[in-house]
């Protein structure tokens, strides 16, 4: 008579191997998932880490308003490292919270070195300091005369009420970036160059009167030659002042266009990068014309490279 349990015993071993196939299959799979996985994070860390120079959002601020993650992807796609914001509103960066912004920048392998904050003023510097400081972002640029004292027409732009009014509020915003950790700088156009009648010039007088410790500049090179100066007649005179730069080229008309294409002698001014005391650059181009803004912000990225920019 056959034993009642062999039968049993025979199932049980059989499971027990169907079993063991199976857990070999799944181990086998998780593991080939989890090697993609790693590779493909490995990839996506190399192309961030072979990203270099910086983009100024202001160039690509109609994108920005319509799809601001998937336009900042392409940012990263088209090898830049990192970013300068051009929208805060309701204490938001392009319809994130600054931890969120914050985050996705991260998720791209960017980061936000800088942010312009014109509508800044004494009443609300406090929270959009903090802001920015929560975002992850070091530098707090006043892009023109804030307050109301910008003018813009006919004419170009200017400012109305005094260089020394500037200078204070200059140095009372510096101050208060300071003591929350956040560096201030004061981005220029081509009017802060001109001699007032009164012979004062805006860019000299906020450089020999803002405190270094509290307040620098960030220059922008295509209103410098606009200006008819020479950017290293001012590295040359104030050494270490200028921590940031926009790049941006000009054509034959005098107009913004992409970086190396234009007439600016880049490689002569970035000679003297270490006298400037520039730390980051960033391309920018207020208007593209006819040329679809991220293929501009190619361009330019590969005139960076051509150039010398790293």
């Amino acid at each position: 008579m056959k034993n009642p349990y062999s039968k049993m015993k025979k199932q049980v071993n059989q499971s027990i191997l169907l079993l063991l196939i199976l857990s070999l299959a799944f181990t086998a799979c998780s593991s080939k998932t989890g090697t993609e996985e790693v590779e493909e994070t490995m990839e996506e860390t190399q192309v961030a880490s072979a990203n270099f120079g910086g983009l100024a959002l202001y160039t690509l601020r109609d994108a920005m308003s319509k799809d601001p993650k998937g336009t900042l992807k392409a940012v990263a796609e088209n090898g830049y490292a990192y970013v300068e914001t051009a929208n805060y509103s309701d204490g938001k960066f392009y319809g994130m919270t600054p931890t969120e912004f914050k985050s996705y920048l991260e998720s791209l392998g960017l980061t936000a070195k800088s942010a312009h904050m014109g509508m800044v003023n004494l009443e609300n510097a406090d929270q959009l300091i903090s802001d920015v400081k929560a975002a992850g972002i070091e530098y707090f640029v006043i892009p023109v005369p804030p307050m109301g004292m910008f003018t813009s027409g006919k004419d170009g732009m200017g400012m109305k009420g005094t260089p020394e009014e500037l200078v204070n509020i200059m140095n009372t915003l510096g101050e208060k970036c300071s003591n929350a950790g956040v560096k201030l700088l004061y981005h220029n156009h081509d009017f802060e160059f001109k001699t007032l009648e009164d012979g004062t010039v805006i860019e000299d007088l906020l450089l020999e009167k803002c405190n270094p410790e509290f307040v620098n500049f960030q220059m922008d090179l295509f209103w410098v030659t606009k200006a008819d100066v020479d950017p290293l007649t001012y590295f040359e005179k104030y050494p270490g002042r200028f921590i940031a730069w926009h790049v941006k080229d000009m054509n034959e008309e005098g107009n913004f266009a992409p970086v190396g294409t234009g007439t600016i002698d880049f490689k002569r001014i970035l000679a003297e990068k270490d006298k400037s005391g520039m730390e980051f650059y960033l391309v920018e181009q207020d208007n593209t014309f006819d040329l679809d803004p991220l293929e501009a912000i190619k361009i330019s990225h590969q005139g960076l490279e051509e150039i010398g920019f790293k």
